[in-house]
């Protein structure tokens, strides 16, 4: 099922559809598991971060999202106040350690990783690490989803690249990317709060996955998806029109949608009302 929904519903992102399936299905064949599964997803707003995690949660759980589980944080949200973040820190471990003593195969999602605090980043740390019970508690069968735009501008350059050069995205390999990403971020993580946690450091996250810029193409994809999802029979010229709205970058070339699919279905809202 995870396989299939990626194919079919995840537009543009190659990387992300092998190194997903790979990584999710490896780990929930592995009865001996030494650690959680660590996957941290990398990528412009509107690339399909949010919408992988659900596919995930969709492909474990009968319910989704809305299974009692799952478990979704949003930094900004959740943790907004920086003179709170010891109160966050006992809040946010009593919670991951209630849950998983539950339910072992817990599913927790972290949005915003770049805008949480430091801190509160290294207070996951323990949960994440090669410990066989943890106050009696083993974590080694609950995942971790961590979603940020970190690293979404060397992401870019290296698409941005290849397609200078005539060569197509599908050419890009996962080494492309974490090549790029470990000589210019991770040698400056001074500038993200999340990219100087100790996961990065103690090396917790199991897989970077790259979320490609969009281009108009798959814009189109995805408004033709969503017109579909809505019932209504697909009207060419709403569908160009649509796609044609959205502003593209670099300022010259036009290639990549500056908000992928993030806005899409306000747009279709004007449309099919």
């Amino acid at each position: 099922a995870l396989q299939e929904n990626l194919d079919r519903k995840l537009f543009g992102q190659h990387l992300v559809n092998k190194v997903v399936v790979k990584a999710v299905k490896g780990f929930l064949n592995n009865t001996n598991a030494k650690k959680p599964l660590a996957l941290s997803l990398h990528g412009w707003t509107g690339t399909g971060k949010n919408f992988v995690s659900k596919i995930v949660a969709e492909s474990i759980y009968k319910r989704g999202l809305q299974s009692k589980y799952v478990h979704q944080f949003v930094a900004t949200l959740h943790f907004p106040h920086a003179h709170s973040i010891n109160l966050y820190k006992d809040q946010l471990q009593s919670w991951i350690r209630g849950n998983v003593s539950i339910c072992p195969r817990s599913l927790f999602i972290f949005d915003e990783m770049d805008k949480m605090h430091a801190g509160l980043i290294d207070s996951i740390k323990p949960f994440l690490d090669y410990y066989e019970l943890l106050d009696g508690v083993s974590y080694r069968q609950a995942i971790f989803i961590f979603l940020s735009n970190a690293g979404a501008e060397k992401i870019t350059e290296v698409a941005l690249d290849f397609w200078r050069n005539g060569r197509t995205r599908e050419d890009i390999q996962l080494t492309d990317i974490q090549n790029a990403l470990s000589v210019s971020i991770f040698n400056n993580k001074n500038k993200n709060l999340f990219l100087s946690s100790t996961l990065i450091d103690r090396n917790l996250i199991d897989y970077f996955v790259p979320f490609l810029p969009l281009e108009y193409k798959h814009v189109k994809m995805c408004v033709r998806v969503e017109i579909e999802s809505r019932g209504y029979a697909v009207d060419e010229d709403i569908l160009t029109r649509i796609a044609d709205e959205m502003t593209y970058f670099p300022r010259e070339e036009r290639i990549y949608s500056d908000k992928g699919c993030k806005t899409v279905d306000a747009k279709l809202d004007y449309y099919y009302d």
